[in-house]
């Protein structure tokens, strides 16, 4: 049987539903922009990620996946050292999944089932254990549910421009009107665009950007404190409320759940 590979393109024309690529990433490692046949499930076993796509970004911490479906354009970052256990689905078997990005949950199970398929063979045997265990995975990612993971980002250029520079300094203080000065558009423009590109105001997006902005620096091993003040919040407490109300758990339940 074929053995194990940390090449991507290994998995794309194997003929079967599904493969695990496991690699270990340094930190700070970006794959640049690229596709592949297959769509794929980006899970970190341990660590965590950032996935870019023309339509947005998705912060992944531990326990939780993205989907990227076959074709999707996107590049990925790592936040500290990463156990990366990439699921790579045949176009025909991931019809059930989404045709647009998604965050999921990684259940327990869905994370050993996970951890146990990145030791099989690519040519694992159809007839086999390892097959059965390929087929509950694939059962338990349809089951899975979507977290709010992510942050839309805008095409319209200055729009773009006003985004990138909350998305660059989520603590930034300017208010829509000095942002939209700066970009040489009026903030009745502005307000247009957001709801028209992105679906919501400006003053929800920023607050999804400053969430996103805290959830990726306690991915990578800052303190609650310092990853709520660098991200604009006033306060700890102002933050961990945001936090538990969109997510359900404060930030230290959910880094251990």
């Amino acid at each position: 049987m074929t053995p194990r590979s940390t090449n991507p393109e290994d998995y794309q024309d194997v003929p079967r539903p599904l493969g695990v690529l496991a690699r270990d990433v340094p930190d700070h490692q970006i794959t640049r922009w690229h596709s592949h046949k297959r769509g794929q499930l980006v899970y970190a076993a341990s660590g965590a990620m950032l996935v870019r796509t023309r339509q947005g970004t998705w912060v992944i911490p531990p326990q939780r996946a993205v989907w990227v479906p076959a074709g999707v354009q996107h590049e990925t970052q790592t936040l500290g050292i990463v156990a990366m256990r990439t699921l790579y689905i045949k176009t025909t078997v991931a019809r059930r999944l989404s045709r647009q990005c998604r965050a999921i949950n990684v259940s327990p199970l869905l994370r050993e089932l996970i951890v146990r398929a990145a030791t099989f063979p690519i040519l694992y045997s159809e007839r086999s254990a390892e097959a059965r265990i390929m087929r509950m995975i694939l059962d338990e990612i349809h089951e899975s549910s979507m977290v709010p993971l992510h942050l839309a980002v805008p095409t319209h250029p200055r729009l773009a421009g006003i985004c990138g520079a909350i998305m660059r300094n989520p603590a930034c203080r300017d208010t829509l009107q000095q942002l939209a000065t700066a970009q040489s558009m009026s903030k009745r423009t502005a307000e247009r665009l957001f709801r028209r590109e992105l679906a919501m105001t400006f003053s929800r997006w920023r607050q999804q950007a400053r969430l996103l902005a805290a959830l990726a620096r306690l991915a990578a091993g800052k303190s609650i404190k310092l990853a709520a003040f660098e991200s604009g919040y006033t306060s700890q407490s102002a933050f961990t409320s945001t936090f538990k109300r969109v997510f359900g758990v404060t930030p230290r339940h959910y880094f251990s759940a």
